[in-house]
């Protein structure tokens, strides 16, 4: 009995160690990859702010101030310029940034916010812009306290030589913002080792022990100490106990981040690996110490036992062979429901590729009738317009074809210029059988100016497609069934608005929620996915989409899309 006892004390320290090891080593991997999501988002929105930097150096109205300013000379200052003030404001505001600014190499302000820029820019980030590469700082706001960013690029002459230095300045928090839901604790420190940027308000600004901050960077005060965090070494690794956001134990891993300069930091908690690895030793006691008293039992009872056993045995065959029976059921019910689903789609796929090829063969076959005719009787020129209405026919099932071979096309690519109005037409010619069997009335008009904007054709058109396709969902039954659609233009983007007359939205702020549908309980018009995804795929072109009711009744839905910049030459 006692060597029972010693070797469960055994078994289950050694489950405990295992146990807890391979979960150090599981939620490292697992913090490891946190963290390098976290700081390839951070970096890459960094890098954006660098780009609107370089952007704003090569516009044209930054470019001949700079030139003027160093025709005319450095004497005297030449003030800050309205109308390119402006137009930085207008990409500051566009971009995200806190503000823009334009200032010659001698340090005076060409344009930008009345605000003059803050000594720590000039000494620093614009001193690598004045020689002729991109330049990038942070720091802490001596007035505000707040956590900035700068970039810095140089406005080169034509003929060569920094000119001029375009200065954006970004708040930490803007980029920060995304990463405060994760549960690990992530920040990001300088050479200086202070956590500018960070997940936890807790971590903002400290330093783990005694530092000695670049007074440039951070004024007096405006750095916190945290109390350093204390190491334990177990299973192989070293945990870490510290106190309010990285209270352990935890292991801490770390990432460089050459590119901006810091390092990254994650905490990952242990105490769910700890606890579940004494549960583990736990259950290992337990189960070695009850396979004893079984073992010890048999030993006094065994007849009895196994007849027990054996009773046992035909239940347990018993209950699986029902669960086996109703697990089969239950896959065969399941795969008849994904058949169902999928025959109704291509029942109604069917229907409409039927309608609307089968209206211009029918038509070619009469007009072919006609042509054949009219050549028998010498009608040479007539034969000859009734074989351009049967190209005219080919054309337009040439068209119903690519357009549904377009739709179904997969796309990854990076947003292009993409014609709006082009796109509207091919959704509507792809749902012109539902139109009319639904004696839907369209209100479509092209617009007047070439509606040219930042997106992916295919899954553009799956946006427009869907927002038709569920109008007309929404006006079947309706005593007025009229689709209106109009491209017009709204802050400097275009807009795609389209309407209904049908009864409107039940709860507008759950829409784009998915799996949330308003229509029937198991009716094959969808899982409420649709305007779920395409609310994804507009903010991944950097646009945005509305659903709200009519005043009137109905529903409207507005897409806002980026403008498509001019090609250069026109």
């Amino acid at each position: 009995m006692l060597i029972w006892l010693a070797l469960s004390l055994a078994a289950s320290f050694v489950v405990w160690r295992v146990s807890a090891r391979e979960g150090l080593a599981r939620i490292e991997a697992q913090g490891a990859s946190d963290l390098r999501l976290a700081s390839d988002r951070l970096v890459a929105a960094l890098l954006q702010f660098r780009e609107v930097a370089v952007l704003a150096a090569d516009h044209p109205d930054v470019v001949a101030l700079a030139q003027n300013f160093a025709q005319e000379g450095r004497a005297g200052g030449a003030g800050r310029n309205e109308p390119v003030s402006l137009t930085l404001q207008r990409l500051a505001d566009y971009a995200g940034a806190r503000d823009i600014w334009l200032i010659a190499p001698d340090g005076s302000v060409l344009a930008g916010p009345d605000e003059a820029p803050s000594g720590v820019d000039i000494s620093r980030a614009l001193t690598r812009a004045a020689q002729g590469a991109t330049g990038f700082d942070h720091f802490v706001d001596p007035e505000t306290g707040q956590r900035l960013f700068t970039f810095a690029a140089p406005v080169f002459a034509p003929q060569g030589g920094v000119i001029a230095i375009v200065r954006v300045r970004l708040r930490a928090s803007d980029v920060e913002a995304e990463g405060r839901g994760n549960p690990v604790p992530v920040w990001f420190s300088d050479a200086d080792g202070v956590s500018f940027l960070t997940n936890r308000i807790d971590l903002v600004l400290t330093a783990q022990g005694t530092t000695r901050p670049d007074p440039l960077i951070y004024p007096a005060g405006a750095i916190s100490v945290r109390a350093p965090m204390i190491a334990r070494p177990f299973a192989g690794r070293e945990l870490l106990f510290g106190q309010g956001s990285l209270a352990g134990p935890g292991l801490e891993v770390t990432r460089a981040l050459p590119v901006i300069a810091m390092t990254g930091h994650a905490l990952a908690s242990a105490d769910p690996v700890l606890r579940a690895a004494r549960l583990a030793s736990l259950s290992t006691a337990a189960g070695f110490l009850a396979l004893g008293a079984v073992l010890l039992a048999l030993w006094e009872r065994r007849r009895a036992l196994a007849l027990a056993n054996a009773a046992l045995e035909v239940r347990v065959a018993a209950r699986t062979a029902e669960l086996s029976a109703a697990n089969e059921e239950l896959q065969r019910t399941q795969n008849e429901l994904v058949q169902a689903g999928k025959l109704s789609a291509l029942g109604q796929m069917s229907a409409g590729i039927s309608h609307e090829l089968n209206q211009p063969l029918m038509a070619i076959s009469s007009y072919a009738e006609n042509a054949e005719l009219l050549l028998e009787r010498g009608r040479v020129q007539e034969a000859g317009a009734t074989l351009g209405r049967i190209g005219a026919m080919a054309h337009r099932m040439g068209r119903i074809i690519r357009n549904l071979r377009a739709f179904a096309r997969q796309e990854s690519e990076p947003a292009t210029r993409v014609g709006l109005a082009a796109v509207v037409e091919s959704a509507l010619e792809m749902l012109d059988a539902r139109i009319k069997q639904g004696e839907v009335s369209v209100n479509w008009q092209r617009p007047d100016f070439p509606a040219i904007v930042m997106g992916g054709e295919v899954r553009l058109s799956q946006v427009v497609l869907n927002l038709l396709a569920n109008a007309l969902d929404a006006m079947e039954g309706a005593p007025t069934r009229q689709l209106s659609i109009a491209i017009t233009r709204a802050d400097d983007g275009i807009r795609l608005t389209v309407a209904d007359t049908g009864s409107g939205i039940a709860d507008p702020s759950r829409i784009f929620d998915p799996f949330y549908s308003t229509k029937e309980v198991g009716s094959a018009e969808g899982l409420g996915l649709g305007l779920s995804i395409s609310y994804g795929l507009v903010q991944g072109f950097g646009g945005n989409l509305r659903g709200e009711n009519a005043a009137t009744g109905g529903a409207v839905f507005t897409v806002d899309l980026r403008e498509a910049p001019q090609r250069e030459g026109g």
